[in-house]
């Protein structure tokens, strides 16, 4: 049987019956197939060849070539695979086609069990319960913050800040109390809510989904105006995680604003009056609406007065001025708007407490 350095015929015989001399330089067939130069034949050798050999396509380039690509190959799958698996398993990526919800409003005016007080505003405001409350902006202050289990503490002050910012613009703007523009509070809000909140502002209805008030402050300009530029606020702001992918903001306070009749010509200024506009609002965050500074509002209730039962306040809220008064015979619950906490709104109207009006 031929060896491994053996030609396929076999071992050739020792011509010389000595010691084989020559055996090392004898090639056998398969390293003669695997060499990458190769000599010329004799015809060929008497063409005009410049090389006395010509270079053979080994197998060896080809193999090597082949291997290289399925090496590309493994390496794209590998990494598409990390790809997939790492978008699995990463917990922040947003969830997909998630659609804010409708907003849901309540509002409950808030009817006086004697005549409204009148007087100058800082008087006025001096004598009532918001005393103590700050002017504007001031009085909406954010709590003390920190990370929650999926969102860092700079998102849970983005989230704060994108509420309070829509407390002043939906409560303490003049231009948006005074009904000239709606825009500031618009800016602010899901895309997915824009075409329920300009239903509102164009067709105001008490039906739990449209009343602009629910959505904002407003006063009717052809009514009322406001005596004092400056409204006095204070409440409450709370954040919680509530999935994963969501933060919460409830805000709960009470704005009181002095406001008289709305006046034409140089005629005598009326006296003022004051109003308190209780809301509370919640508000829902996902990543994208960190983002992009706006907010999803879930749910609106708000408890303002003084004003009539009968008071259609959806459009606008309609507060009774400085000695009106509305007779109560029988009427609702006695409800404080200054009270902080949930508000009760088991009935349509409420009866404004006494000791929410200025004392004289």
């Amino acid at each position: 049987m031929a060896g491994r350095g053996d030609p396929p015929e076999g071992t050739a015989p020792d011509p010389g019956g000595g010691e084989d001399e020559y055996r090392s330089v004898v090639f056998d067939e398969s390293f003669v197939r695997a060499a990458r130069l190769q000599e010329f034949s004799a015809a060929e050798r008497m063409g005009e060849h410049a090389q006395p050999v010509r270079t053979l396509s080994g197998v060896r380039e080809t193999r090597s070539g082949s291997r290289q690509a399925v090496l590309l190959v493994l390496l794209i799958l590998l990494a598409f695979g990390t790809a997939i698996y790492l978008g699995v398993r990463n917990p922040y990526m947003p969830p997909g086609d998630q659609r804010a919800e409708p907003l849901r409003t309540t509002v409950v005016p808030l009817a006086p069990q004697g005549p409204v007080v009148g007087g100058e505003p800082a008087r006025l405001f001096a004598r009532s319960p918001a005393a103590e409350y700050r002017g504007g902006p001031a009085g909406i202050n954010l709590p003390d913050t920190g990370r929650t289990g999926h969102f860092s503490e700079s998102q849970v002050v983005t989230a704060l800040s994108i509420a309070k910012d829509y407390l002043v613009a939906s409560s303490l703007e003049a231009d948006v109390l005074t009904g000239v523009t709606v825009r500031p509070v618009r800016l602010l809000l899901d895309p997915d809510q824009l075409e329920q909140f300009d239903r509102s502002v164009e067709s105001s209805r008490d039906d739990g989904r449209h009343a602009v008030s629910g959505w904002l402050v407003r006063f009717d300009p052809k009514k009322v105006e406001l005596a004092d530029p400056t409204p006095r606020v204070q409440g409450t702001l709370r954040f919680a995680e509530t999935t994963t992918d969501m933060l919460e903001v409830t805000a709960d306070h009470t704005f009181t604003y002095a406001v008289r009749p709305a006046t034409s010509g140089a005629g005598p200024t009326a006296q003022a009056s004051l109003f308190a506009v209780h809301r509370e609002l919640h508000f829902r965050f996902d990543r994208e609406n960190l983002r992009m500074h706006r907010a999803e509002l879930v749910t609106s209730v708000v408890q303002a007065g003084p004003q009539a039962c009968d008071a259609a306040a959806a459009g606008a809220l309609k507060p009774l001025l400085a000695g009106e008064r509305v007779s109560a015979s029988g009427g609702p619950a006695v409800t404080d708007p200054y009270a902080t906490g949930r508000p009760a709104v088991a009935s349509l109207c409420g009866a404004l407490a006494p000791g929410a009006q200025p004392s004289l």
